[in-house]
């Protein structure tokens, strides 16, 4: 009796535990159409300022981040994607003219893990090339 109550419990509890998991949004799925405004307020007073914000597209993924100064827009970084998920080219534009100071371009491999980064600047000439490497100890 006791045998068969302990069983019922565990399958009990594993079976919760799957349902959560199931039923449980995934991080792309609750960053849908989802703004991240971060405010700083300095010690001693009252007045907060905006320092970054993110903006994520209808499905979740980050398309902006523009981070802040006293002045106002410090850094604006989009990015674009090819297809669904894989990341392709991400820009970064500073001040508030955003004016592109430089452009990455990326390349992936089968795994999705990125295989090379292209460089340009702003005028589509290629300044540098970054190659990833992967390795288990």
């Amino acid at each position: 009796m006791k045998k068969r109550l302990l069983i019922l419990i565990v399958i009990c509890l594993i079976g919760g535990t799957v349902w959560a998991q199931q039923n449980k949004p995934d991080k792309r799925e609750r960053k849908k159409n989802l703004v991240v405004k971060e405010w700083n307020t300095r010690a001693g007073s009252t007045t907060h300022y905006l320092d970054n914000m993110v903006t994520y597209d209808e499905l979740g993924r980050k398309i902006e981040e523009i981070e802040y100064a006293s002045y106002g827009q410090k850094k604006r970084t989009t990015y674009s994607y090819e297809g669904n998920s894989t990341l392709c080219k991400e820009q970064v534009d500073y001040d508030s003219k955003n004016k592109p100071v430089r452009i990455k371009h990326f390349e992936y491999n089968n795994n999705g893990t990125r295989k090379k980064q292209y460089n340009y600047k702003p005028n589509g000439k290629l300044e540098s090339t970054k190659t990833f490497e992967y390795s288990y100890k």
